[in-house]
């Protein structure tokens, strides 16, 4: 029985960045064009109704005003991040609005400093929170019953989503697709946005891979780029000779060059980094990992991890997991 669609209200103050609302409404819509139905039903809403201006100037429309008494809440609600010194508009009316009827509402997200929203709606006291990491520590000063996360760029507590800088707020917005669709649904998603990587909550506002690129020579960036974007796929050299403008035998000779290894040596470290990975962040199934990571059954990766790192995936699992 196909589920009715989810309404999700984006409560927009005034200049708010513009990305923290057409990133997550973005997945949000892409979402509904795979699953080939709406899903998500998405709404604007706020004090300035019918027009926010956004804080590069880009003004919104068809927002429509906080209902003072509405007949159906949504099943999320997103406060956009805005400016730290929040307008007149959202402590008179989005405060307010949330302290009334937040608890009624199953999802409630912020998306980068529209964490310091919820801080004052109450809604974060006892909870795990995070924000942009410029702010964590007055995040921190202002709301003293909220703990505080400074690593990861967003977490989940109970029902409230806390997100850092308005491209984690992406990563989020998938992870919300996730729970509802599966990882499959949303790892397409996040492919026809041509998303670099898909993150986990888990990793540091300043991503390992960000860093490594920064440092790698243009083409390592594009074959590693093209093996994370087809990690759970079938990588031969040829294909992926093909995906970076190469041909095999001009590949194969610059892995021997550069990484001092195959393409097929390169592409299994790859697959290997990812399922240590997410045998240290989550407690996903090892079938699960083996899928994502493109090992093929929990055999190769028993073989991978054992003759690599001389531990079971097991063993690996319960020595380094990050305790949640």
């Amino acid at each position: 029985m196909q589920q009715s669609p989810k309404r999700v209200w984006f409560l927009v103050a005034p200049r708010t960045g513009l990305m923290n609302i057409a990133g997550p409404g973005e997945v949000f819509g892409v979402a509904n064009d795979v699953l080939g139905r709406t899903a998500y039903e998405i709404e604007l809403l706020g004090p300035s109704a019918p027009i926010a201006q956004t804080s590069r100037g880009i003004s919104l429309c068809g927002l429509r005003p906080l209902p003072k008494k509405p007949t159906r809440l949504p099943d999320i609600v997103i406060v956009a991040g805005s400016p730290m010194k929040s307008p007149p508009e959202v402590e008179e009316q989005i405060v307010p609005w949330l302290k009334r009827y937040h608890a009624r509402i199953p999802t409630v997200v912020a998306i980068c400093t529209g964490a310091f929203v919820l801080g004052k709606a109450g809604i974060l006291d006892g909870r795990r929170a995070m924000t942009h990491w410029l702010y964590l520590n007055e995040l921190r000063s202002r709301f003293p019953a909220v703990e505080v996360v400074t690593e990861g760029i967003f977490v989940k507590d109970r029902g409230v989503w806390t997100s850092a800088g308005a491209t984690a707020g992406i990563d989020l917005t998938l992870a919300l697709v996730e729970e509802e669709h599966g990882h499959q649904v949303a790892m397409t998603v996040a492919r026809r946005l041509v998303l670099f990587l898909r993150r986990s909550g888990n990793q540091a506002q300043f991503s390992s891979a960000l860093q490594r690129q920064e440092k790698e020579p243009l083409k390592l960036r594009n074959v590693s780029t093209f093996v994370l974007e087809h990690l759970d796929e079938p990588l031969p050299v040829e294909r992926i000779a093909h995906g970076v403008g190469m041909s095999p035998r001009t590949l194969s000779r610059w892995c021997r060059e550069h990484l001092g290894e195959s393409p097929a040596e390169h592409v299994r470290r790859i697959r290997l980094e990812e399922a240590r990975r997410l045998l240290e962040e989550t407690t996903l199934p090892l079938k699960d990992i083996t899928a994502r990571t493109g090992l093929g059954d929990q055999s190769t990766m028993w073989r991978v991890f054992t003759s690599s790192l001389g531990l079971t995936p097991a063993e690996y699992r319960t020595r380094f997991a990050v305790a949640s």
